[in-house]
């Protein structure tokens, strides 16, 4: 199922994304030591020239790098799935294929590929364990968890890496800035009360995530942010609509970074529900849809949603936003290609969530 990709490691873990050069005498500054989201000492390479990324958040970020030719294969989602990777990385959704539908990996297409280092999902602990000890392949275990500075740390590591450090610390400050320009209007003003956000992710109504950064950056309250995930190691709080009704939200936010055709949530199905009517969000017809995880994060995405949020929450504070032109603005900066926005938006139909107010 598509949300096993959005599971989360338990939440008393710290990522660790450091390097240290490798203590081996024999081979001085050849290798060097990564310590993943797992806690695991892996020794890389100094430079990766052949990497193979089973997890889609890595993968964007090494074609945001301009490393896309390191790459030796590709996972099902990717392949099948996602509508921003063909735009993003035209023709490398052709490269061989080493993930199934059911998260199972070819392991003999992988030796065959010969890459030297894989990056697997923290999440699926079994797979990246697998993978390293049945290839003898070292293979790193990394995801943001849904964390600002988690995805700045995975942007430099794969930097240094790659050795492709001074993009990755560009767009680490293009991001930043982002980020701060946001808080920044949003702090100066100090709208107060914060407004109180429900957001409905991975395919039902009532699935929501504990924790979703670009909310808070957006200077409004996830309703869910102090409850436990409803299974260890995940982001994911099942509730039912008796909760959401006594949370009482400002605004509702539904999954909508799938193809139009996919979504099995939809705005109009908040708006229709007649146990909902009493809500604020409903009432006030402020239900809309917004990014998300789309197995995990893509880096653009994430700056563009921060950007977006805010002015549905503060409408006033960012006079002129236009999601379109932005969105352009972001991707051309973290990809190189032109209008790759507006393309996307053909396909999920994001262009016209603001003109919902």
């Amino acid at each position: 199922m598509i949300e096993r990709r959005f599971l989360q490691a338990a939440a008393g873990w710290l990522l660790l994304l450091f390097l240290v050069p490798a203590s081996s005498v024999a081979a001085p500054q050849k290798t060097r030591t990564v310590i993943d989201n797992l806690g695991r000492s892996i020794t890389v390479p100094a430079r990766i020239e052949r990497v193979l990324s089973l997890q889609p958040e890595i993968t964007r970020i090494i074609v945001a790098l301009g490393a896309a030719d390191r790459l030796a294969g590709i996972d099902h989602f990717l392949r099948t799935n996602d509508p921003l990777f063909k735009i993003i990385a035209p023709g490398q959704d052709r490269l061989p294929l080493v993930s199934m539908a059911d998260y199972n990996v070819n392991m003999e297409m992988v030796l065959r590929l010969a890459p030297e280092a894989i990056f697997g999902a923290p999440e699926d602990r079994t797979v990246v364990e697998a993978l390293q000890s049945k290839t003898g392949i070292p293979t790193i275990a990394l995801s943001s968890q849904g964390r600002f500075d988690r995805l700045i740390a995975e942007i430099g590591l794969l930097g240094s890496v790659l050795d492709r450090s001074e993009r990755a610390a560009e767009l680490i400050a293009f991001f930043q800035a982002g980020i701060e320009a946001v808080q920044t209007r949003i702090r100066e003003a100090a709208p107060e009360p914060k407004p109180r956000v429900y957001l409905a992710f991975w395919g039902s109504p009532t699935r929501t995530p504990v924790h979703y950064e670009p909310v808070d950056a957006a200077g409004a309250v996830n309703v869910a942010e102090n409850l436990l995930p409803s299974f260890l190691g995940t982001l994911i709080a099942n509730v039912n609509l008796e909760t959401i009704i006594a949370w009482n939200p400002d605004s509702i936010l539904v999954h909508g970074n799938y193809p139009i055709h996919q979504r099995a949530v939809t705005t109009s199905q908040f708006l229709s529900d007649r146990r909902l009517r009493a809500v604020r969000a409903v009432r006030d017809r402020r239900v809309y849809y917004t990014f998300g995880f789309w197995n995990w994060w893509d880096p653009a995405e994430v700056l563009l949603e921060t950007a977006y949020l805010a002015r549905l929450f503060h409408p006033g504070l960012f006079p002129g936003f236009d999601l379109e032109s932005r969105g352009n603005a972001i991707f051309k900066k973290f990809y190189g290609v032109e209008r790759a926005f507006s393309i996307l938006s053909a396909t999920i139909g994001c262009g016209a969530w603001l003109d919902a107010r």
